[in-house]
């Protein structure tokens, strides 16, 4: 036991030292960590999660290049058009467009492109900004667990084949956690839209604005769109409905009488599909190379080469221990392992990571199946210290002052959404889950 625990303190170790530096820290600390739990604890490595590491790449390329070919840019005017539409609703349709617009391009990156649309459509309606963009902000999260092409959902799915539950197909989870997340995103919205004094009446926005800090919202961008933009969204989007129907119709998948795996078929058809953009959309891969979607890929895929992996080779190596000291817990109070899901996506600051981090102690503890799915909605606690990348754009773009990190940072714009939007979504999960789904 003595061994155990030092073990689980430098895997502790490693999680923390990583999320402090951010980045690719995560990963290096993990294998650091790995080396010493092998070296010192004779602790056998598993296998890296390469499946998931792949996925993220032939993801992030395919995004890579619809982004070379002008395609983001797109979905963004798109997604800006329809937020300016009713001004008045933007602390509900801002989540929505955030929420879809990851559910269609499997990573909640593009938020950053819209937070100056939601701004200024808020400010000039004179709505708070603080509602949409807090909210927006963590819907575009929780967009991930209903997600077919998302990292996490591939991670899911590939942990309960590699644990003896094949019978979980795509269309399994997505059935589960498509409706419970939207419901979700729809409650945590409705609520936060009356959260905060009017943006008239907020001492703060008056302070600033007395001292000629508030400016007047940007013009977004209205120039011509590339020649293939549109094509590339349209091919990207193509790939993503390929990859639904190969879920919800498995035997969609059988190639010469042969299964394929729900992972290779996303890393095909995402690869398939950046070569036809390469073909006919006029992409230009050195700024592919260089864009910042593949960047962020890059950072996800170190984060869980490391700490997955470690912590992967540390619940592989002590399941005995885990089972003789929480296998009673598991089968009285088993939801409690939602809240083990949630502060730990709140460290590892990735849904993928968590989920193939973590996700195999509930499994190991034998957790049911139809539960785990209904607790996926948890690893979406990014928000929960206001440290990601969306977090801090949605308070620099908010130059009114309403979206803040508070004094004792974790009273934070985006708490209340947060919280609201993933403790709805796993209830409703739960409910679909009790019916059958």
């Amino acid at each position: 036991m003595t061994a155990t625990i030092l073990e689980f303190v430098i895997v502790l170790a490693a999680i923390l030292l990583g999320a402090r530096q951010g980045g690719l820290a995560i990963g290096y600390w993990g294998g650091l960590g790995l080396v010493l739990l092998a070296v010192i604890f004779g602790v056998t490595p598993t296998a890296p999660p390469v499946d998931v590491m792949l996925i993220i790449m032939a993801v992030c390329m395919s995004a890579a290049a619809m982004d070379a070919a002008g395609g983001l840019e797109f979905l963004v005017r798109i997604a800006a058009r329809i937020i300016r539409s009713n001004p008045k609703y933007v602390s509900i349709i801002a989540p929505l467009v955030g929420f879809f617009l990851t559910f269609f391009s499997g990573t909640g990156n593009l938020i950053f492109a819209i937070h100056p649309v939601i701004y200024e459509v808020a400010y000039s309606a004179g709505v708070r900004p603080e509602r949409p963009m807090a909210s927006a902000t963590v819907a575009a999260q929780i967009g991930i667990t209903a997600c077919p092409i998302s990292a996490a959902t591939a991670a899911l799915l590939g942990l309960f084949a590699a644990y003896g539950h094949a019978e979980v197909t795509l269309s399994s989870i997505l059935m589960v956690t498509f409706p419970a997340c939207l419901i979700g995103v729809l409650a945590g919205s409705f609520i936060y839209m009356f959260w905060g004094k009017e943006l008239k009446d907020d001492p703060e926005y008056q302070r600033r604005l007395k001292a000629g800090l508030v400016e007047p919202p940007e013009a977004i961008s209205d120039q011509p769109l590339p020649k293939g933009a549109k094509l590339s969204v349209g091919i990207f989007l193509l790939g993503v409905f390929l990859i639904v129907l190969t879920g919800f119709f498995p035997e969609l998948r059988t190639i010469h009488g042969k299964p394929v795996s729900m992972s290779l078929v996303i890393e095909m058809v995402m690869l398939a599909g950046a070569a036809l953009m390469v073909a006919f959309c006029h992409v230009n891969l050195d700024v592919a190379s260089k864009s910042p979607t593949l960047r962020a890929g890059v950072v996800s895929v170190g984060a869980i080469f490391g700490i997955a992996w470690l912590a992967d080779s540390f619940i592989g190596a002590n399941k005995g221990f885990f089972m003789e000291l929480a296998g009673d817990l598991a089968a009285q109070a088993p939801w409690l392992f939602a809240f083990v899901l949630f502060f730990m996506s709140a460290l590892l600051t990735s849904q993928g990571a968590t989920t193939r981090a973590i996700m195999p102690l509930g499994l190991t503890l034998g957790i049911p199946v139809p539960l785990m799915i209904a607790m996926f909605p948890a690893v979406n606690g990014l928000f929960f210290l206001p440290i990601t990348g969306p977090a801090l754009s949605a308070v620099s773009f908010d130059r009114s002052g309403t979206t803040k990190i508070g004094k004792y940072i974790l009273n934070h714009s985006f708490q209340i959404p947060g919280i609201v939007m993933v403790v709805v979504s796993v209830v409703v999960a739960m409910l679909l889950t009790q019916l059958g789904l």
